[in-house]
């Protein structure tokens, strides 16, 4: 069986160094970058697990698979165990997952600290930073095949995010909605109709905005993404 903690231990040696949308060869043990959030998951079980994980072939080649969120998603519900995110941010060496917005649309990962921090490769704003799990948007928790978790740390409390645009969120407000299509459209960005439908040409528009400006790519709307778009999303925390 495989420590968690050791996954924990390795995601922290690449902290600082940079993000770029890119296919990482899972078996070079010696690769320090760049990353991108799914690839650098998935390095980090093959380095501690011994096996492909997240990628789209987890029988292919090592070093040329791609990692992708969505395979993620497929993974977590064949192998490992899903649990609600809240649980994993508690527990060492569990993974948090965004799923992708759409079908070819990127979501997100990151691996917990046990202590309700992350470490993720965020953007390339930032690179791989530890993080937190609390107010932001995630779908599961994950733990993995063949690692031995430990207890939960039942002292970490985290929260959902105090406002979210993203498909299929409850409470969204037209208005806002039309403000995001409007700002994306400007920034160049083609949201489909202005409409005040938070869909699948809104959540690619946004994803898109997001990658030009550097922000976390999941095509959702949350605080920071709101904050480029000069949105108000009506937030009052």
């Amino acid at each position: 069986m495989a420590n968690p903690a050791d996954l924990l231990a390795l995601a922290k040696t690449r902290i600082g160094q940079k993000y770029v949308n890119i296919c990482v060869p899972k078996n070079n043990p010696n690769w320090k970058g760049p990353w991108d959030c799914a690839e650098f998951m998935s390095w980090l079980v093959y380095q501690v697990g011994g096996y492909l994980y997240g990628c789209i072939d987890n029988n292919a080649n090592p070093a040329t698979v791609e990692a992708y969120t969505g395979a993620w998603k497929v993974d977590a519900k064949k192998r490992g165990k899903m649990i609600p995110w809240q649980e994993a941010a508690a527990i060492t060496g569990a993974i948090l997952l965004r799923y992708p917005p759409s079908p070819g649309a990127m979501g997100h990962i990151a691996v917990s600290d046990g202590q309700g921090g992350t470490v993720e490769a965020r953007g390339t704003k930032w690179g791989v930073v530890a993080h937190t799990a609390s107010g932001r948007g995630w779908d599961t928790g994950i733990l993995l095949p063949e690692f031995d978790y430990g207890a939960t740390n039942d002292g970490v409390v985290v929260n959902e995010p105090s406002v979210l645009y993203k498909i299929g969120a409850p409470n969204m407000r037209k208005d806002v909605v039309r403000e995001i299509q409007t700002a994306v459209a400007a920034a160049g960005f083609d949201p489909g109709p202005i409409d005040g439908v938070y869909g699948h040409n809104t959540a690619v528009a946004v994803a898109a905005f997001q990658a030009d400006r550097g922000l976390t790519v999941d095509g959702q709307v949350g605080k920071q993404t709101a904050a480029k778009l000069k949105v108000d999303l009506g937030d009052d925390d």
